[in-house]
């Protein structure tokens, strides 16, 4: 199966309009408690999270898991920091590639395959002002042609 394929329970937009992404790594969450159950429940947000690598391992910061409504004191702390699974070579690769400038590591989508939650993490260079303009008219540009072959027919 592809990497980033299954259920997708839910995604950073504006990761996209912010970043231009250069490649893609999948990621297992180390999760505690009921964050599992929260996440099916699709009750999850990626919206300023951001992954750091230290000491040789990744972690998510602020990806926000809500507590789960039937967990009573078994919750957990929603913004806690999770450490994320990849391999070494991964990590290593991603290490190397934030040095560079300009070069972070954002959360994509979060998505359950084979009952297991996995995160999308992209290799992202921030995007100018000017790009985020060219690529809204590049847009704009195509709806524009849609809409006048749609109108031909």
């Amino acid at each position: 199966m592809p990497k980033g394929t299954g259920k997708v329970v839910a995604q950073n937009k504006k990761a996209n309009h912010d970043y231009f992404i250069e490649k893609t790594y999948e990621a297992g969450m180390v999760l505690k408690g009921t964050e599992i159950k929260s996440i099916r429940a699709g009750r999850v947000q990626l919206k300023d999270s951001f992954v750091l690598i230290k000491n040789g391992e990744a972690w998510i910061h602020n990806m926000h898991i809500s507590p789960y409504e039937q967990g009573n004191r078994f919750n957990h702390d929603p913004l806690r920091v999770r450490k994320l699974l990849l391999h070494k070579k991964e990590i290593a690769e991603l290490a190397g590639a934030v040095k560079k400038e300009g070069y972070t590591i954002v959360p994509l989508k979060i998505y359950i395959k084979d009952g297991y939650a996995k995160l999308l993490i992209g290799l992202g260079k921030g995007k100018k002002k000017y790009d985020k303009r060219a690529e809204e008219r590049k847009k704009e540009a195509q709806r524009e042609m849609e809409r006048a072959m749609k109108l031909k027919y």
